[in-house]
């Protein structure tokens, strides 16, 4: 209504232009579910001690504040990593609590003993559960030879019979404490001294009938103080699918609508016994209900993964085993080999590295597409970051076979790099959401609008405001056609929005409802490029 007028003069009234821009969501944010080395509450959710909940991380530097580093055991650090590495830059973490091997989060290391290897010397413990932590023991110099004064020609540093222990923290040199004796002290004396005087660990010796103190003196050495492998005791496929009502799990990410690619790297981590025995059932099932959750979310997609050391023919048969016909999910093969960042010094060449599931590095090449191309790009044909090879070396013959099926490949062409050569979801029978980019785009643009016009609930049912949506939606989607989103050389060909009294009758209006139908031309990626070359018997007539 408008205001009453009183006293002569100017009067400033502002009026809603009708214009309420559709902004673009975001498309390029990944969770990931599996385990963690540990959780530091001051650097994540106060709120949350157990660090169930899903958090958001934006870079390396601060999952590891939040989430620690790698662990045995564990591939959803390996994943992380390879997601920023590849050009992600939000992730949300999903963390699945492990049972009584999570203890107190403390790395810890047994020194041997210098004369008696299969005897154990000291356990050392990190106080700091987020560094990385080195000890390195120094021995006593060696006795002087022949009656010649000095060190001798042991090439020890510290005077005879005293040892030193130097504490490393992120590669760095921290603390040095010396003066250590194995001869003439007792057990507790030696924990004592250390203990007192060190603010990155902790020893103890542990009782040993029969054994002496000097018996027992450490090897030489620089050693890594390394937590134990995760311990999945009680861990199961439940687990991972979590509760929205507790916000853990996958289901957890109700509290997550970012979020659009959805991956969990340690499936393999938990379906693998202790005797190397592979649970094909579960790992089946998991995926299986990861794929139904992220359709029934209508915005969301699993980026699956076949399990390690399936040859191409395996894959093929696990694609039909995985008997799933659906536009919100993309399989990948085969596994990516990455240099292990937890060898120890002087590993073999079987320690040097280590398999790990490629969705981490395939969602940050979606990520890193979304950024420079836009989700209407078919996030392949990119390359691969962070990997040192692939696990199996894929023929074009073996992907004839696989690529029709719905599984994505990646493939090694030597200098040209490790490439991502398939971009296909699991829909079969509808051909028109065969290609990833395909239904991502659909997902943005579905969602975007659903944001952007909130503001049309309860607003009066009317031509004024079917037109006011209409001219909004066409706006947004004539931004896309203009950045090559549609095809089309005309806005009529690439979309059409239509809000009138054809589909919006008195009836509809009278039972509060607003129809608008849109009609949008995504473009299709050019999967196969096809040459026709002939022989031309040519040479136009001479010039005169």
């Amino acid at each position: 209504m408008a205001a009453s007028y009183g006293a002569p003069g100017v009067y400033i009234e502002e009026q809603p232009s009708g214009s309420m821009p559709i902004e673009g969501v975001g498309t390029a944010v990944a969770a990931f579910v599996g385990f963690t080395e540990t959780y530091n509450v001051d650097e994540g959710d106060p709120t949350d001690p157990d660090g169930v909940k899903p958090q958001l991380v934006t870079s390396w530097p601060q999952y590891e504040r939040v989430y620690g580093g790698f662990v045995r055991g564990a591939r959803l650090p390996h994943a992380v990593r390879g997601f920023f590495e590849n050009g992600g830059a939000a992730a949300y973490i999903v963390r699945i609590p492990v049972g009584d091997g999570d203890g107190d989060g403390q790395a810890r290391l047994s020194l041997p003993a210098a004369e008696r290897p299969e005897v154990e010397s000291l356990h050392i413990a990190a106080l700091n559960p987020g560094a990385r932590v080195e000890v390195e023991v120094v021995p006593p110099a060696a006795p002087p030879q022949g009656g010649e004064g000095g060190n001798g020609g042991g090439g020890g540093e510290n005077p005879a019979g005293e040892y030193t222990l130097r504490v490393y923290s992120d590669g760095s040199l921290q603390e040095e404490i010396g003066g250590l004796q194995f001869t003439g002290k007792s057990p507790r004396t030696l924990e004592r001294t250390v203990n007192e005087r060190s603010r990155f660990v902790r020893i103890e010796i542990p009782p040993m009938h029969g054994v002496s103190l000097a018996e027992r003196a450490p090897a030489p050495g620089r050693y890594q103080v390394e937590r134990p492998a995760v311990a999945l005791n009680g861990v199961t496929p439940a687990d991972l699918e979590g509760s929205v009502a507790e916000r853990t799990g996958y289901q957890g990410l109700a509290i997550a609508e970012a979020v659009t690619m959805v991956a969990i790297p340690d499936l393999i981590t938990i379906t693998t016994g202790d005797d190397g025995s592979f649970d094909e059932e579960t790992y089946l099932a998991v995926q299986k209900q990861l794929v139904d959750w992220c359709e029934s979310s209508h915005t969301k997609m699993a980026i699956l993964d076949t399990p390690p050391g399936l040859n191409a023919t395996r894959a093929l048969e696990w694609r039909q085993k995985l008997a799933r016909d659906s536009a919100f999910a993309a399989l990948y093969y085969p596994n990516v080999v990455i240099t292990n960042p937890l060898q120890r010094p002087g590993a073999t060449n079987g320690e040097k590295f280590l398999t790990v599931p490629a969705s981490g590095h395939v969602a940050g090449v979606w990520a890193r597409t979304d950024g420079t191309r836009g989700v209407w790009k078919a996030p392949a044909n990119e390359a691969l970051r962070g990997i040192a090879r692939l696990e199996f070396e894929v023929t074009s013959g073996e992907q004839d076979l696989l690529n029709p099926e719905g599984v994505n490949c990646i493939r090694s062409f030597g200098s040209y790099g490790t490439k991502i050569w398939g971009a296909r979801t699991l829909a079969k029978t509808d051909p028109s959401w065969r290609y990833i980019n395909v239904r991502r785009l659909f997902n943005f643009i579905e969602e975007s609008i659903r944001r952007g016009t909130q503001w049309a609930v309860f607003e009066p049912n009317d031509f004024d405001l079917w037109q006011r949506v209409k001219r909004n939606i066409t706006s947004f989607l004539r931004g896309l056609w203009m950045q090559g989103a549609l095809v089309g050389t005309t806005m009529e060909q690439a979309f059409y929005v239509v809000c009138d009294e054809s589909n919006n009758p008195a009836s509809s209006v009278d039972e509060g409802k607003l129809i608008v139908e849109v009609g949008i031309a995504p473009v299709k990626p050019a999967e196969f490029v096809i040459f026709r070359i002939s022989q031309w018997q040519g040479g136009g007539a001479a010039s005169e």
